[in-house]
């Protein structure tokens, strides 16, 4: 019964024109969006290779120089396109590809995507994630919405019935039909990904494993709509009101309860604007150590502190220049003040993302998009990830230059230059993404309640079934 009825209904969708059209022109929605994507990622990736080298150069040819004057000139940390962002860009188009790293302050990425182009934006990029999570779940609704209704209208359902029709079967045989064209499509395209990623120069870390993993994250979700357009074509008399019944189930669950779930979020957890952060970060400098003005009150307290940890009566009796050492100190106070109000602003991320997964229960695009994002490295937690790794890099490097400069120069002594060669020898920059099995332990709440979907949804339908 299953095999008959999967031969029938493909034979049926095969037939008419309208299904015809709507796979022509998802694949060459599909193929116009992976080739758009994939000169996108080549073009980001060769721009982030000349970046990191010319910078590098900049930095290791600056010639004899103070310590703290390279300090101040800087050098910046790149954020690589990893190689599935081919498939789901995520985030990576609204914050930032490079930080600039410098003495005294954390700067914020920088040079987005989004900050360079035009209001059209709004409307959405073609892009393979868009097909995914958009075009394809509206395909499965116009492929299925008449799959139960048809046999209503065309009175053969009678006709199965007074054969002894097991209607699980029957239905399965549907669920079948309907799917299978849609896993074929899939499955096209994330070949073609993995081809494409598998023979390019390897700017990632680029995984078999990881395309598999979103692969089948997205078979869950189409299989969530199949069953949900399936129930609503089993429940409804007319094919016109079921068409209507799915088209609003999938703008609510495409659309409405993802930008509901967001608004929701950043209404109760919001973050502070720009202006209120700097003014908090500032606020907190000042009450603590400026490694620049060694006539404050707490730069006189500490040096009281050290004289008396060394023993000595005199800055200039200290084994080190004590400039670069208060220098040091106040970096690493300051790094502390950035740390805290960076923490919070992850916190509020925290709180808004545990909201957006308990309104997942809602909506299967939630807990879709948050993985697909997250096997991709495109998702705010990898940007968090690397901004912090930018950080510690930024507080090391400083480090670096001022220890140089209490270690190598007498008290007073501004005039010291650091060797032409002494500034190869800070390490370079260099940022991994987490592991994919990292990746999905953090994800187990969205995989459980992806999974929960599936298995309530497929048991309404056959319990709905059943009573056809």
């Amino acid at each position: 019964m299953i095999s008959k009825t999967f031969i029938k209904e493909t034979k049926e969708l095969l037939r008419e024109g309208r299904v015809r059209i709507s796979f022509i022109i998802v694949l060459l929605l599909l193929a116009v969006a992976a080739f758009i994507s994939t000169r996108q990622y080549q073009n980001i990736n060769d721009q982030y290779e000349v970046a990191k080298a010319t910078e590098r150069k900049v930095w290791d040819n600056q010639g004899e120089k103070n310590p703290h004057s390279a300090a101040h000139y800087g050098t910046y940390a790149f954020k690589p396109k990893y190689p599935l962002s081919l498939v789901d860009q995520g985030v990576d188009k609204y914050v930032g590809t490079s930080i600039f790293l410098e003495a005294h302050k954390r700067n914020e990425a920088e040079f987005s995507a989004a900050a360079d182009q035009t209001g059209l934006a709004r409307f959405g990029d073609l892009t393979p994630d868009f097909i995914l999570l958009f075009i394809i779940p509206l395909l499965i609704v116009l492929l299925g919405y008449n799959s139960f209704t048809k046999e209503r209208e065309m009175g053969t359902l009678t006709l199965l019935k007074s054969q002894g029709l097991s209607t699980g079967k029957w239905m399965l045989g549907k669920w079948t039909a309907l799917l299978v064209p849609i896993v074929v499509i899939t499955t096209i395209l994330f070949i073609i990904a993995g081809l494409i990623l598998s023979n390019l120069d390897d700017f990632g870390v680029f995984s078999w494993t990881s395309l598999l993993t979103m692969f089948l994250v997205y078979i869950v979700y189409y299989a969530i709509f199949t069953n949900l357009v399936l129930i609503i074509s089993a429940k409804s008399k007319k094919s016109g009101i079921a068409l209507v019944l799915s088209l609003t189930a999938w703008i609510l669950t495409c659309l409405a309860v993802p930008k509901a779930a967001s608004n929701f979020a950043e209404s109760k957890y919001p973050y502070p604007t720009r202006q209120e952060f700097a003014a908090n970060v500032l606020k907190d400098k000042k009450e603590g150590l400026d490694g620049h003005n060694p006539w404050s009150k707490e730069a006189k307290i500490f040096e009281q502190q050290v004289l008396k940890e060394y023993g000595v009566d005199s800055v200039h009796k200290l084994p080190f220049n004590f400039d670069g050492y208060r220098m040091q100190k106040g970096e690493e106070h300051q790094a502390e003040i950035y740390s805290k109000h960076y923490n919070y602003l992850k916190e509020q991320y925290t709180k808004q993302s545990n909201i957006y997964k308990s309104l997942a229960v809602l909506s299967p695009y939630l807990p879709t998009r948050f993985l697909s994002m997250a096997v991709a490295n495109t998702d705010y937690n990898t940007h968090w990830d690397f901004a912090d790794a930018a950080e510690n890099y930024r507080i090391n490097t400083q480090k670096f230059l001022n220890d140089n400069f209490a270690e190598n120069s007498e008290y007073g002594n501004w005039a010291y230059q650091a060797d032409a060669s002494f500034w190869k020898e800070l390490p370079a920059f260099d940022y991994q993404p987490e592991t994919l099995g990292g990746t999905l332990s953090k994800n187990m709440s969205n995989l459980l309640i992806l999974g929960g979907w599936f298995t309530v949804s497929f048991g309404l339908l056959l319990f709905i079934t059943k009573k056809i």
